[in-house]
């Protein structure tokens, strides 16, 4: 189950289980979307993929107790901030490969 984290891993921008801003990668590395498409060029700096939208929680009981009441967001934070200089060559070896062939 995903994790929800709480913030961006670079900037620390709050991202609240209904966020629309909120990006993850396939190891569940969470990002805003300002700071993938700014800073990071949709490479994670922490395994290379890219990154897609996090999927929204239901807030509300509507089925099975599948929802933030039972399975609450982590209030994990991991606040990294991203190294730009050596994430630039990370960047410049994948941005031109799409993600699904990295």
């Amino acid at each position: 189950m995903l994790a929800l984290r709480p913030t961006c891993e670079h900037c620390d921008t709050a991202l609240l289980p209904d966020s629309r801003l909120a990006r993850i990668c396939s190891f569940e590395c969470t990002f805003c979307a300002d700071c993938v498409e700014e800073v990071l060029g949709n490479v994670c700096p922490n395994c290379g993929g890219g990154f897609a939208p996090r999927p929204v929680r239901p807030a509300m009981d509507r089925k099975g107790g599948n929802f933030l009441g039972t399975h609450p967001a982590s209030a994990e934070r991991k606040h990294r901030p991203v190294d730009r200089e050596a994430h630039a060559a990370l960047r410049r070896a994948l941005e031109a490969i799409a993600p699904e062939d990295r």
